[in-house]
């Protein structure tokens, strides 16, 4: 089943006007986002706060997520030693007091860019160190010296987002769900962690139950904060959305998710894991 028309609360005009001022700051220092890569619905808010997720390790994903509309290249570009450079020079100018830090999943890589990935957090608090740094990092394959790596650097925030029920984890090519939740589990009872946080996605055909059960496994694990938002396919070229999630209900497990223990819950059909980072600390 396809569902092809989205419900009213789901209508969000974008007006490409707004985004004019952070487009040409992303181009002049040749930088990606995630937020233009995903095709998130919340990109002219954001850009026109002066807010992005910054996409770094180039743009292409490793892996072919269904859901994702990231680019896909089986040998990406190498890291480029200049970015961390160009990220500090976007916080800067942007005057951030909280950055998010993402990238595609780099399995080409021996580190899976981690070495990237603290480079840019050792940058960012050597020219801006009032900034909050959050991470929003891969599996690294389950490498735990990747991991380690990342929570040497000491960010404010680690997020690694599970994005669905386990029993629907064929979306996540070379994903699996208990790696994904040892990562979390490892980086939250780390001598240096900083606070773990999720997302998932809602609409893919996962029932209440198991949603439910995710957020208890999120708990035991340790992870703080979490997002959960309403799954929509890039294009008809992806994985369909199931169901369209009614914002009462979003609202219900953010009460549910706050009583587990979640010191922080965003939950709305707009949300993203990335979407009002800073409220979260």
């Amino acid at each position: 089943m396809r569902l092809q028309r989205k419900p009213d609360w789901l209508r969000k005009k974008i007006n490409p006007g707004e985004q004019a001022e952070m487009r040409a700051l992303l181009g002049e220092l040749r930088l990606n986002t995630v937020c233009q890569q995903a095709l998130c619905p919340n990109i002219a808010e954001c850009f026109s706060c002066g807010q992005a997720t910054f996409l770094i390790l180039g743009r292409d994903c490793t892996r072919q997520c269904s859901f994702c509309n990231v680019e896909k290249g089986a040998v990406p570009l190498p890291p480029d030693s200049d970015e961390p450079n160009r990220v500090v020079e976007a916080v800067l100018r942007l005057k951030l007091s909280h950055v998010v830090i993402t990238s595609p999943t780099r399995d080409d890589l021996a580190d899976g860019g981690a070495n990237q990935y603290a480079a840019t957090v050792a940058a960012i608090r050597q020219r801006s160190p009032a900034t909050a740094v959050e991470l929003l990092v891969p599996d690294f394959g389950g490498d735990q010296q990747s991991l380690a790596t990342v929570l040497a650097a000491r960010p404010a925030v680690l997020a690694h987002n599970l994005e669905t029920v386990p029993r629907l984890y064929a979306v996540r090519q070379g994903a699996d769900y208990r790696r994904s939740l040892q990562l979390l589990e490892r980086a939250a009872a780390a001598p240096e962690a900083a606070p773990t946080k999720s997302g998932i996605m809602l609409g893919l055909g996962e029932t209440e139950e198991e949603v439910v059960n995710v957020l208890q496994d999120l708990r035991q694990a340790g992870c703080s904060y979490l997002a959960i938002g309403q799954y929509l396919a890039p294009s008809r070229r992806h994985q369909p959305v199931m169901a369209y999630i009614r914002p009462e209900r979003f609202e219900e497990l953010r009460q549910q998710a706050v009583a587990m223990g979640f010191s922080h819950v965003e939950s709305s059909p707009y949300t993203r894991s990335s979407y009002h980072a800073a409220n979260y600390a």
